[in-house]
């Protein structure tokens, strides 16, 4: 399963799901790109990780950024093979309370830059005929959790029909897209809420426990790996069987 040879981009680098992915595509030996908005973090983490890896601070909301951002990565490590789109922002605000301003700030993250990312990065897959992107979804796009408002979960949603469209878009030229959709990642906010909180939410989980980064991350490396080569349009839940379909 090895990415030798291969240059990875994952956004939201500094965040417990980006990091996570990141660890595991470096552990296959790939060359990795951390991309996020918080410079200093990612300076922290580039001098920490083990491997081969730079960091651009870059905000995917804006696609001038994006362009900018792969120009400099790629004159660095060469064409991107790998694409993580885990850049996210979450919302509990219920509709009643959620502002435009947040509505649109959710759906120009979670959504237009997982698009622009992607939309940057095909035309050198589809030339190289290889490539994989990676999308990073929700349970919350396929049941309405409690603990998910109605912004974020309607934005993993669209976040899995545009996994679709670009899965049947790619295939022809040997690119896949795919998306992985977990639930409960131990982070440092499950870990900042209270035991009641935490009791609540473990039991909605058949598995009676919270997803580890790691197997988060290793669901992400597998997808992006040769082994996963006749998979593409599969949004892959890692729930501990919160949702099953």
């Amino acid at each position: 399963m090895s990415l030798e040879g291969k240059t990875a981009v994952v956004t939201g680098a500094a965040g417990t799901l980006g990091l996570a992915a990141a660890r595991a595509l470096l552990e296959q030996h790939a060359h990795v790109a951390l991309v996020d908005q918080d410079a200093m973090r990612l300076d922290s983490l580039s001098r920490f990780l083990r491997g081969t890896v730079m960091a651009v601070a870059s905000d995917v909301s804006d696609p001038g950024a994006v362009r900018d951002a792969l120009a400099r990565i790629e004159a660095t490590a060469g064409p991107v093979d790998i694409l993580v789109n885990a850049a996210s922002v979450a919302s509990a605000e219920r509709s009643d309370t959620l502002t435009e301003l947040e509505w649109r700030r959710i759906f120009a993250v979670n959504v237009e830059g997982a698009f622009s990312w992607s939309r940057a990065v095909l035309p050198g897959m589809k030339r190289r005929r290889w490539g994989r992107i990676v999308n990073v979804g929700s349970v919350a796009a396929k049941a309405a959790l409690a603990e998910a408002g109605p912004a974020f979960s309607v934005s993993k949603a669209a976040l899995q029909a545009l996994t679709f469209a670009l899965a049947r878009e790619g295939a022809p030229h040997g690119v896949t897209v795919n998306a992985v959709a977990p639930a409960f990642v131990k982070s440092r906010e499950l870990e900042e809420m209270h035991d009641a909180q935490r009791r609540q939410l473990l039991a909605q989980v058949p598995l009676g426990r919270f997803c580890e980064p790691d197997e988060f991350g290793h669901a992400v490396a597998f997808l992006a790996s040769p082994l996963a080569g006749f998979i593409t349009g599969e949004v892959l839940d890692v729930n501990g069987g919160l949702h099953m379909d």
